[in-house]
């Protein structure tokens, strides 16, 4: 059974893998190079007490994972984080994405964020199904925002309101 819980320490090595993947695949993330446990476990001890990062497992298998960031460093956007979400492969297509984002919504909500944003890039329509099912709208479209393997890439941008913010 399907449970979303907030990410640990302990989860590093298996969040490490699965972006690992999502790096592989080349449809999530402009990074190209591993991360390693080590260096997943800092980012969640250093991110720990203000930005929340949700995992999802089944039967203490981690199958995805879903963490905000720092949007800007002015005060002006202390409440608006970055998001990203990545599912095991094999987990794909089993609701794993939703449950992690549906928990990362309410955990950001909860540390008093106002909006989430994140980018996509326009192939990654699964990701993209997933966050209007969730409440994100399309705001525009970075026109090649970054290349990847040598490739200009354009990422849709998608933003959602929360607390007061959405009233």
């Amino acid at each position: 059974m399907l449970k979303a819980r907030p990410a640990e320490l302990r989860d590093a090595a298996s969040i490490a893998e699965i972006y690992n993947q999502g790096i592989d695949d080349r449809v999530a993330t402009f990074e190209t190079e591993h991360r390693t446990a080590d260096s997943v476990g800092g980012l969640l001890t250093t991110r720990a007490d203000r930005y929340p990062a949700v995992v999802v497992e089944d039967e203490d298998r981690v199958l995805g994972f879903a963490w905000t960031f720092e949007y800007r460093p002015r005060n002006a956007y202390a409440g608006v984080a970055e998001v990203s979400i990545y599912v095991a492969r094999e987990a794909r297509g089993r609701g794993v994405g939703r449950l992690c984002l549906e928990a990362l919504i309410r955990e950001a909500e909860r540390c008093g964020f106002w909006k989430l944003v994140s980018r996509i890039f326009p192939e990654n329509v699964a990701s993209r199904r997933l966050c209007a099912a969730l409440g994100f709208r399309e705001v525009g479209t970075y026109r090649r925002h970054g290349q990847l393997d040598g490739r200009w890439m354009d990422c849709v941008i998608v933003e959602r309101l929360l607390g007061a913010a959405a009233e």
